[in-house]
């Protein structure tokens, strides 16, 4: 009960949150808040069924680049504290607080101009997931990039313009239902190839993940307050990523 105390203080007293807001691809930033749509406030979604959840609310940043990006590229989603990355000189929770443990995805959706696309009503697919693996999680790797969460775009992805929603869940309160935190924005992207996969096992934004889930609804410590399952396996929220 004592460890189980200190994490809940921990928990609601944590307010290191985040907003994605640049790419990369193949190594070369695209410019910051260039494609990305973005609000200023970096605190989460924690309502699965908020008709938000697939880009995020009170959207302030948005332009009309479309990034292009080659399927077989690799992307870079770049994450910062608050707009522009560090709130403060040496800000302890830039790109995110160290307690915000949780899995890394990236969506996509296709579109017809990913410009002025709406983000409501769209049918997405998974590319891409990092949970936990040999005692790290995706939210630890992204941390440890600097605010980078990398990706490898599918080689057979076909070409077109899409929205790409890059999201984090960070599970520090989750064991208690409707305290994950879902943190997530949409970027404008065009790829490129020869593929001719337009997805599968689609899901919608919301509706795609239930309160209750086993990756929603979870507490990730162990009997010492340690943050990594206890050894056991981690179910990682939605759909599996599309293969070629």
């Amino acid at each position: 009960m004592k460890v189980q105390s200190i994490i809940l203080g921990l928990a609601a007293l944590a307010t290191g949150h985040t907003i994605f807001q640049k790419v990369s691809v193949n190594g070369v930033d695209q410019g910051q808040l260039k494609g990305v749509r973005a609000p200023d406030s970096d605190y989460p979604i924690q309502n699965v069924n908020d008709a938000a959840f697939a880009c995020n609310k009170d959207i302030k940043h948005t332009d009309s680049t479309v990034i292009t990006v080659p399927a077989g590229a690799k992307v870079g989603a770049w994450w910062g504290h608050v707009i522009g990355g560090a709130q403060t000189a040496n800000d302890p929770d830039n790109p995110i607080a160290k307690s915000h443990k949780g899995p890394a995805m990236v969506y996509l959706a296709k579109v017809d101009n990913a410009a002025t696309a709406q983000t409501t009503g769209l049918k997405w697919f998974k590319v891409a997931e990092d949970g936990l693996s040999n005692g790290q999680w995706g939210v630890d790797k992204m941390i440890a990039n600097n605010g980078w969460q990398y990706f490898t775009m599918p080689t057979c992805i076909a070409p077109g313009d899409y929205l790409m929603r890059v999201e984090l869940i960070a599970l520090h309160g989750a064991q208690m239902q409707g305290q994950a935190q879902f943190y997530m924005e949409c970027a404008q992207i065009r790829i490129t190839g020869s593929g001719t996969n337009t997805g599968s096992n689609f899901v919608s934004f919301p509706g795609a993940y239930s309160a209750n889930d086993p990756g929603i609804l979870v507490s990730i410590y162990d009997n010492t307050g340690s943050p990594y399952m206890g050894g056991k396996p981690y179910t990682i929220p939605g759909p599996r990523p599309l293969t070629c």
